[in-house]
């Protein structure tokens, strides 16, 4: 942590008092981190915008995060994001256009579902959920969003991210056999409708480049070194991987199963190496917290003290994140479905 800029943020936060909220994800580095006033995943985030009373929220994560706080908003807040062009490589993975491309012509070919999008997705793509009458889901929340999905009756596309959309079959008990990863390539000229047609679930063939990292041959390693380890990742990997580990679930699920551990214990995560860092800064001396392998997500590392600073010199003059009401109002009905069946 810089002092010099350490204290010029205190100094600012200090100024504006209950008219400023700085939000952070895990994901960030502790030096921003430091500075939160809450801190969080996706869901907890989400969940705390309606709640707060701050003119100026400053959102530390990736883009689609800001998105979706100034969705949230009450009016007259304003949402900024540090770093605008902190992508998600998942999340573009999925174009709102191609998405809609995809819905058409299942629909056309007679196969009609309800899409349940991660939230790791652009507002837009939030959008042509909700207009449908799906729902957003977070990695804490996917099997009941998903369970809450199949409920009603139509098949489901779960979207962008395949991975955890596997993970979250296997968890619920949907066999392969009932499930199938679309090819939409070639805007969706691909897609082989006779599978499509035949699965409960479809797949949206997305994924994490940071969490594709871990593998099970990595936690293979870990259990010939020191078999007494513990293994925990994020349902972002592989199905290969999560089967191999002890256990699997969102970041608050990691940070919790750290918390319980007995003390003495060697638990290995497979997760963004920040949060990772955190928790063995923590628990240092009293459990060993260490990686599956170094994994940093580059985009979360655009967000620094430095541009956390520029922002809120800027506030008053800064152009906020917003999303237009023709995407908003959509994309926020698809975020309310979620925080109402999710609560």
């Amino acid at each position: 942590m810089n002092t010099f800029l350490a204290e010029k943020i205190t100094d600012i936060r200090r100024q504006r008092g209950s008219d400023l909220a700085i939000l952070a994800h895990h994901y960030q580095h502790d030096d921003v981190v430091a500075h939160a006033d809450i801190l969080g995943d996706s869901l907890e985030l989400s969940r705390k915008i309606s709640s707060l009373a701050a003119r100026d929220i400053v959102f530390c994560g990736v883009f689609f995060m800001a998105e979706t706080a100034a969705m949230l908003a009450k009016p007259g807040q304003r949402i900024h994001i540090p770093a605008r062009d902190a992508a998600c490589v998942m999340s573009e993975m999925a174009p709102a256009a191609l998405v809609e491309t995809v819905l058409a012509r299942l629909e056309a070919a007679g196969k009609h579902v309800l899409p349940l999008t991660y939230v790791n997705s652009s507002a837009a793509v939030k959008a042509v959920v909700g207009a449908r009458g799906g729902a957003v889901c977070t990695s804490a929340n996917a099997g009941k969003m998903l369970r809450w999905a199949l409920d009603q009756g139509r098949g489901v596309l779960f979207l962008p991210d395949k991975m955890l959309g596997q993970n979250t079959c296997d968890a619920l008990g949907v066999s392969p056999e009932r499930r199938h990863i679309l090819d939409v390539r070639s805007n969706g000229a691909r897609i082989d409708f006779s599978a499509a047609m035949a699965a409960e679930v479809l797949l949206w063939p997305g994924q994490c480049v940071i969490h594709a990292r871990f593998k099970a041959r990595d936690i293979e390693a870990v259990r010939q070194k020191n078999p007494a380890a513990k293994v925990v990742v994020h349902p972002e990997c592989s199905p290969e991987t999560v089967k191999a580990a002890d256990a699997a679930g969102s970041t608050s699920f990691i940070i919790k199963y750290v918390a319980e551990a007995p003390a003495g214990a060697d638990i290995v995560i497979g997760t963004e190496i920040n949060l990772v860092r955190r928790l063995a800064n923590k628990y240092r001396g009293e459990k060993t917290v260490r990686p599956l392998c170094l994994s940093a997500c580059s985009n979360m590392g655009k967000g620094t003290e430095e541009n956390l600073l520029a922002t809120l010199v800027g506030l008053d003059t800064a152009e906020p994140v917003t999303v237009p009401e023709a995407v908003r109002a959509p994309a926020t009905a698809a975020v309310t479905r979620m925080l109402e069946v999710s609560a």
